[in-house]
């Protein structure tokens, strides 16, 4: 079961497109529904994390109406499921229009059901939030607290401003030395980019390369399976799993089953596992705030504005692809209502000085 996020506005509604047409899609192979859900979303090359809460919403709104077909039901079911979450489980918007788009997906590219319902149904409107910001400070009494690969991980992290996952799943091609350079491949959005690599991390990344040289070597010498290679690329190139290239930066210690392949190979690092420890490090170093290892990228865009850095450069970093999206670090530096002078301190000071327990007010 998810967690319960705070309460939805299931009444904040815009009408969303219907699903592309499933005739513009190939035939599906699989017999069980939920095995044919899991095809359909490889088939347009979604994420894992993806085809996981796909799946996992799907098989709700099955359990919720008593393992009916998704065949025998329309709109009304929908509705009646959305409304179910948002009001009496309490669910987040975004995990509300989570939950939609999974049901869509499931009627519009699954089952091939266009129906005027699914053009004329909404999504909650999510707020804009704030994002959580470390102090320099703060970043760097966590940074203290962590050891090992897990402290790299959280410098590097917060030098270039990576997601967790890019950073997870950088290969050992992805990093240029004599450019000082890190190139992102696949990206959020599937995009590419190049952010810079922090001089400081040189040394340690090199050491990193070593030690993660030497389970490829393990791995080569035992004959494993490679690690896993994006799309077509291990029937193309079948060997290139096997090379150093393409090994991972931060490789698991142990070998794991692929969850969609079935094959025992070497994962990269979990990102569980650093959370756990970077939530650590942030309750040793006595900091009160909500942060998780994604702050680190918060904190990064924003101690690049204060320092001067154009707007442009920093969406560009960041992988941004509206400029407004990078526009709300500007809320938390000292601009706008952070840069106001309060009007108490306008005040004569024997105005402005607090009442001492013997006085009182005439």
């Amino acid at each position: 079961m998810l967690p319960h996020p705070p309460r939805a506005q299931p009444s904040l509604v815009r009408p969303r497109p219907a699903p592309a047409s499933v005739a513009e899609l190939p035939p599906l192979k699989a017999l069980r529904l939920l095995d044919r859900v899991r095809e359909r979303i490889r088939t347009l090359h979604y994420s894992l994390r993806t085809e996981e809460a796909y799946v996992y919403w799907c098989r709700a709104f099955i359990r919720f109406h008593r393992l009916r077909h998704p065949a025998e039901m329309g709109g009304a079911e929908v509705e009646a499921f959305l409304t179910h979450l948002a009001a009496d489980r309490g669910v987040a918007p975004s995990t509300h229009r989570q939950a939609l788009s999974a049901l869509l997906s499931l009627y519009g590219k699954v089952l091939g059901h266009q129906l005027p319902w699914m053009e004329e149904i909404g999504r909650p409107v999510p707020k804009r939030r704030l994002p959580v910001v470390l102090s320099r400070d703060e970043v760097l009494a966590v940074l203290a607290r962590l050891e090992g690969v897990h402290a790299l991980l959280a410098r590097l992290l917060y030098g270039t401003g990576l997601r967790i996952t890019e950073a997870l799943q950088l290969r050992v091609k992805d990093l240029d030395f004599a450019q000082h350079a890190v190139y992102v491949r696949a990206g959020k959005g599937g995009k590419d980019r190049v952010v810079m690599l922090p001089a400081t991390l040189l040394g340690e990344l090199r050491q990193q390369l070593g030690a993660a040289r030497s389970l490829w070597a393990r791995d080569v010498q035992e004959q494993r399976s490679g690690v896993e290679l994006p799309h077509a690329l291990e029937r193309k190139y079948p060997r290139a799993g096997h090379t150093w290239a393409w090994f991972w930066l931060f490789p698991q210690a142990q070998h794991a089953t692929d969850p969609r392949s079935g094959e025992v190979r070497r994962h990269h690092l979990y990102d569980q596992t650093f959370q756990r420890a970077f939530k650590r490090a942030v309750q040793a170093a006595g900091i009160a705030k909500p942060a998780t290892p994604h702050t680190l990228r918060h904190s990064s865009a924003t101690h690049l504005l204060q320092a001067g850095s154009d707007i442009r450069t920093v969406q560009e970093l960041l992988g941004h692809s509206d400029v407004s999206t990078t526009m709300i670090y500007t809320h938390v530096l000292k601009l706008g209502g952070l840069g106001v002078r309060s009007p108490l301190a306008a005040l004569p000071l024997a105005l402005s000085t607090p009442l001492t327990p013997t006085q009182s007010w005439p």
